[in-house]
């Protein structure tokens, strides 16, 4: 049986409207639940509550377009172990690499919650999964819950976080959504955003480009110059479009990208018009008005994306995030109240696209749907997306 996948046991529950199957599962070597609901397919790692895989149903050229670190290892001969930093997982409370202070008690990168194991919990009546986990270092509690609709291409996330503590608060939070090959191709696949005013993440010469693969340590984006997106640029003096992925990579890119401050729905995508097939997100600017871009790119066979979207525009100690304020305007962290707690709500989708669809322009949601717009060509995609946003049907 394949390395990534194997089943450990079974479950199976009905939801109310249709058929919705939840099945416990090995994947990679690590306990998840896959969620399905005739459209998709959906894995969901016990640890982390990490989305690792999402799968059009029946559909053999529609691959996971998720980062799978041990899978892109195994194929290139590389020894790789499970260390949480996996498809979308959760940065929370803290994004990027703790201070020393706090390394010195234990705070992983990225904060704790996608190295700890979370309860689960299915709602057989909703067709829901909720996942919470206590951050025993933050002292927060954070809960996940998924839910599908029978027949929709569409998952909607709403999250809570909770402060045990009798004091307000700043959090870092931000969700490392992450594509890669072979989803993602040269000249094939786009990223598209909202966005608005951007910036390419400062550097010093001596600091290395993190990333997986033999070439880590070369850059292509001039330090800490600002520009609209998709344009960045470029050490040799030109601009990149940033939607695009490079024909011959080796190297890293960091960049953050303001959401559009006219919109209170925000959108990220990556789009393959070779194989027609759109992935990305829809949520509310409230909750995250930034996008981290990292791009990971030792080999055309292990380009890897993060269109990270989160509450300040770069991975660092929440120490700088804090101190930075504001950037463009916009804050670079959330509060937490005393013993209060803030939500999160988003929602992702995964579909074949119109063979004509060659560029997208817009995503919004509109009475009930999701609709994705090339306007050129005047091609429109439409999927039924009945909870929203807001956590409810």
């Amino acid at each position: 049986m394949d390395a990534m996948f194997s089943f450990r046991r079974a479950t199976f529950w009905l939801a109310v409207a249709g058929l919705v199957s939840a099945q416990t599962v090995s994947f990679e070597g690590q306990p998840a639940i896959v969620i399905s609901n005739g459209r998709v397919s959906i894995t969901v790692l016990e640890k982390g509550a990490t989305l690792a895989s999402v799968t059009l149903s029946g559909d053999s050229g529609a691959p996971n377009p998720l980062w799978n670190p041990i899978r892109l290892a195994r194929e290139n001969g590389r020894p790789a172990q499970f260390n949480g930093t996996f498809g979308h997982f959760v940065c929370v409370d803290g994004f990027g690499q703790p201070s020393p202070s706090e390394r010195a008690a234990g705070m992983p990168m990225h904060g704790e919650a996608h190295v700890l194991q979370f309860s689960v919990n299915r709602d057989r009546a909703a067709g829901a999964l909720e996942m919470k986990a206590t951050l025993p270092i933050v002292q927060e509690v954070f809960t996940r819950t998924f839910h599908v609709v029978p027949g929709e291409n569409v998952l909607y996330l709403d999250s809570r976080l909770e402060n045990l503590l009798g004091f307000d608060r700043p959090v870092n939070w931000a969700e490392h959504a992450t594509v890669s090959a072979p989803f993602v191709e040269p000249g094939k696949t786009f990223i598209e955003i909202s966005g608005s005013r951007s910036q390419n993440r400062p550097y010093s010469d001596s600091q290395q480009g993190r990333g997986n693969g033999p070439s880590r340590t070369q850059r292509r984006l001039v330090s800490g110059v600002d520009f609209t997106w998709p344009l960045a640029p470029t050490l040799d003096g030109s601009k990149v479009d940033m939607r695009t992925f490079p024909e011959e990579p080796h190297f890293i890119d960091h960049a953050a990208t303001l959401m559009d401050p006219s919109r209170d729905t925000e959108f990220a995508v990556a789009f393959n018009s070779a194989r027609h097939l759109v992935y990305g997100y829809l949520f509310r600017r409230a909750d995250y008005p930034w996008v981290q871009h990292w791009g990971n790119y030792p080999a055309v066979a292990e380009l890897v994306r993060g269109m990270e979207f989160g509450t300040q525009p770069y991975d660092v100690p929440r120490h700088d995030a804090i101190e930075m304020g504001t950037m463009f305007g916009a804050p670079t962290f959330r509060w937490l109240p005393a013993k209060g707690a803030i939500e999160s709500h988003f929602l992702l989708f995964y579909s074949r696209t119109p063979e004509k669809m060659g560029k997208i322009d817009d995503v919004r949601i509109e009475n009930g749907t999701i609709v994705i717009e090339d306007q050129a060509s005047n091609q429109r995609l439409v999927l039924a997306a009945t909870r929203g946003l807001n956590g409810k049907t």
